[in-house]
């Protein structure tokens, strides 16, 4: 499930992650946008292209990853369980349909060339009117929302278009928990939106439609986790894809026949980790803790309703004794409840989250935020070299993740603390770098400038402070 950032939060609470809501409908995997504007369109393309990837060096131990191998197959988001593992068999072919933005091809190509040498699957581009296996028709954000509410992107199995699911909907062909084989999925992209998401839409159901349809949140370096933190795949989803469509496995094959499988497979596939202890089996978390992550996150609460979530996040949590990425979002949660109310506990929370994510394995990224926020706070209370440390910090990180977004905003604030720090010629030539990756990452020039122009707010709060 893709949760993409939310557009309509108070200021100081930026690029944060949207609710996680509960799937009451046709059996789809999906994302939810945490936002009412449909009218952010983004035909930008990347001002310069991101570094090669780099994907980070797997830590887990084989046991650990053959666990969680088994967790992410074999279950779905809304909690039922897949009987068999169902994957397609053979070459896979892409096609996009719809209203294709003017920023999806070369996303679509970057994905497919990364899927290919990372993960060692045969998977190719068909022009427009082959039906593939892998089917993306974009649609207009408000048409999706009239059959799924608050839907960003989703995969579905058999179809093969937006018609047809319009159609089958509320029909046993959508019901993922029956496939036993995959031959067609389509996945449903928002065509007016930015190009950060729909790339990142692209990733992620791209993904889910040739291997696993669950999420877990005590998973770090993944987009297989509901927190958001990452938008592309990393290397951990590259070696679960080459895992999911390895020919020791077939589909049809039930859990226990998968796990007596795993042990083999994993040594040939990841032999780093073969030997490795790995640690306790990790529960997944409690209805509680989720319902509380939705709270904290979702649309339409009000400023005392994300404190109350995210203080029993971090109480559930802490009763649970996770000293794992789900405690760290915990805290990050209560910083970003306390972000615009009360800027010193926010702080406190921040920096405690920021202490478990160092403890855990590939968590830079979510150190990443971390910094953004604290940057914010830096910046409006009158403390531009912290900011600029802070974002110093973050930046190369973000770029490292291709997270345009995250890196925008935190060049912004750079930006703004130079400012405020007399560097007035730095604090031009930071924004001017900045500009391209914002429309990239945030979409219509009036998404830029309105994140410009809370930013800009914070810059005046710090000087007047």
């Amino acid at each position: 499930m893709r949760i993409l950032p939310a557009r309509t939060l108070p200021v100081l609470a930026l690029c944060l992650v949207s609710a996680c809501m509960p799937n009451n409908g046709a059996q789809v995997t999906r994302s939810f946008a945490a936002t009412n504007d449909t009218a952010s369109v983004s035909s930008m393309s990347l001002p310069q292209e991101f570094a090669a990837p780099a994907p980070a060096r797997i830590v887990h131990s084989n046991e650990e990853l053959a666990h969680t191998f088994l967790g992410l197959s074999f279950q779905m988001e809304s909690g039922r369980v897949l009987p068999v593992l169902s994957r397609f068999e053979g070459p896979i072919t892409v096609r996009m349909i719809g209203d294709v933005p003017a920023s999806a091809r070369a996303d679509l190509t970057r994905l497919i060339a990364r899927l290919r040498t990372e993960a060692g699957l045969d998977v190719r581009e068909v022009p427009a009117e082959e039906t593939a296996s892998i089917n993306i028709d974009f649609q207009p954000r408000a048409a999706m929302a009239r059959v799924v509410p608050m839907a960003a992107c989703f995969v579905v199995p058999r179809l093969t278009s937006f018609a047809q699911y319009k159609d089958q909907r509320n029909g046993p062909a959508v019901d993922w928990t029956t496939v036993t084989k995959r031959d067609h999925v389509a996945v449903f992209v928002p065509s007016d939106t930015s190009a950060q998401e729909v790339r990142d839409c692209l990733h992620e159901e791209v993904a889910q439609a040739m291997g696993p349809l669950n999420d877990m949140y005590h998973l770090p370096d993944t987009v297989f986790n509901d927190d958001n933190f990452h938008s592309t795949l990393t290397g951990f989803d590259m070696m679960v894809l080459r895992l999911y469509n390895a020919p020791e496995l077939h589909s049809g094959m039930n859990k226990e026949e998968v796990a007596r499988r795993l042990p083999a497979l994993l040594a040939r596939i990841n032999p780093a980790g073969q030997g490795v202890a790995g640690g306790p089996a990790l529960r997944v978390a409690p209805r509680s803790w989720v319902a509380a992550v939705e709270q904290s996150f979702g649309v339409g609460g009000t400023a005392g309703s994300r404190v109350q979530a995210a203080n029993q996040m971090v109480s559930i949590a802490m009763a649970q004794g996770w000293r794992d990425a789900r405690l760290g979002f915990s805290l990050y949660a209560k910083g970003r409840a306390l972000a615009a109310t009360n800027p010193a506990q926010a702080v406190a929370a921040f920096t405690d989250a920021a202490r478990v994510y160092r403890s855990v394995p590939n968590a830079t990224v979510q150190l990443a935020h971390v910094d953004m926020q604290l940057a914010a706070i830096a910046l409006a209370s009158g403390q531009p070299g912290s900011a600029v440390k802070f974002t110093d910090r973050a930046i190369p990180v973000a770029k490292a993740a291709e997270n345009a977004s995250l890196l925008a905003t935190l060049m912004l604030i750079k930006a703004e603390a130079l400012e405020n720090a007399g560097q007035t010629a730095a604090a031009r030539a930071v924004r001017i770098d900045s500009s391209g990756w914002a429309r990239y990452g945030f979409g219509a020039e009036g998404q830029v400038r309105a994140r410009q122009s809370e930013i800009a707010n914070l810059g005046a709060r710090g000087r007047k402070g």
